[in-house]
């Protein structure tokens, strides 16, 4: 409803809008007076005055309280035509009307206020909410790489020459990993900025469906330690018009995910096929699966599985519906039949005319 209030209606235009409508349902019951008669008029110009009650600003529909009233006693309280009143009892009735319209529209209006504030208070209340769950997730996954890269750097400066070269690539090897961590989080953080502010605008252009997802596997290579994987595109995929940093994150998002959650030596597979003039990816594991009361919020942001005991923010697969999304394509969460769970991504994208010839 607040989708109508006056914060997209100026007042000016209430106030005209207010008055034509008491008019035309004046207008109804003038011609249909005969049957309707003027209590039964009076009735609807009050219910009129409660919808506008519903919808306008206070000032405006106190107007057209007062025009109804003056209507309703000008065209149909008897003597009609005249705004006098003939018997006592229709100007207590008329008293009546012009009293519960005023009333009427001051109470709305109160009301409207009281669930505008509710609403503030229940929006800061989320937006607290959302803070405490962001610092308390970041409190730890940022300052965990953190701590990594300033123990093992102090190691190399403090005792660099009573360290041996095995353990200072060992050190290295730890700072690049919790950089690479540190980034993923930030990369994580500025993408929901980008997703919440609206600015995320797509530089589309032609995209090798077999170069991305290879890109994504060789990026992920060093965290397959205990994970295999398999890759599963179709023959003469054709060209797709893509923002091809954005669909790479949402790949690189999705297998991470599934190495972060799923236990040693599960196989992870990414398919990737062109069916209707739509490109559909899928990244699938043979792990545990989701809980079935769980996966209507996995792409809720900050959403963690209630008994993983893996860190994380919680963004990763709220950044991929987002980014998917964004293409104007659509992605869901299935468990397999045999054990495990897969994501399915389907993006209309514009397809290159080359391929769909060869395809042909």
């Amino acid at each position: 409803m607040e989708l109508l209030t006056l914060y997209q209606i100026s007042k000016t235009k209430q106030y005209i809008i207010g008055a034509v409508f008491i008019v035309l349902v004046a207008a109804m019951c003038f011609t249909l007076h005969s049957y309707l008669g003027y209590k039964v008029t009076g009735f609807i110009l009050l219910i009129s005055v409660s919808l506008l009650a519903i919808i306008f600003d206070i000032a405006p529909v106190l107007m057209s309280a007062t025009l109804s009233a003056l209507i309703w006693n000008f065209f149909f309280i008897p003597p009609r035509f005249t705004f006098s009143i003939g018997t006592t009892e229709d100007i207590i009735l008329f008293f009546t009307y012009f009293l519960i319209a005023l009333v009427n529209a001051v109470l709305t209006y109160k009301i409207r206020q009281i669930e505008k504030e509710a609403r503030k208070k229940e929006e800061k209340a989320n937006t607290i909410k959302l803070y405490n769950t962001l610092i308390s997730s970041l409190s730890h996954e940022l300052k965990t790489p953190i701590a990594t890269i300033i123990g093992a750097s102090d190691n190399l400066l403090c005792d660099g020459a009573m360290v041996s070269n095995n353990d200072k690539k060992k050190l290295a090897q730890e700072i690049s990993a919790a950089s690479f961590r540190l980034n993923q989080q930030v990369s994580n953080l500025l993408n929901m900025s980008r997703l919440e502010s609206g600015f995320l605008q797509l530089k589309k252009d032609w995209c090798d469906v077999n170069e991305l997802v290879y890109s994504v596997i060789n990026r992920l290579e060093p965290e397959f330690k205990h994970h295999s994987w398999t890759v599963m595109i179709k023959e003469n995929l054709p060209l797709f018009k893509l923002d091809y940093g954005i669909i790479e994150q949402v790949l690189y998002n999705l297998v991470n995910n599934a190495i972060l959650y799923t236990p040693e030596y599960c196989v992870i597979t990414v398919k990737a096929a062109c069916v209707h003039d739509k490109l559909r990816l899928i990244v699938a594991d043979n792990g545990n699966g989701f809980p079935e009361d769980e996966k209507p919020f996995v792409f809720d942001k900050f959403y963690r599985l209630k008994n993983t005991t893996t860190g994380g923010t919680g963004l990763g697969l709220s950044i991929v519906k987002g980014f998917v999304e964004a293409h104007g394509g659509a992605i869901r969460l299935e468990n397999e039949a045999g054990g495990g769970a897969r994501f399915i991504i389907e993006i209309p994208a514009e397809i290159s005319y080359i391929n769909q010839l060869k395809n042909e």
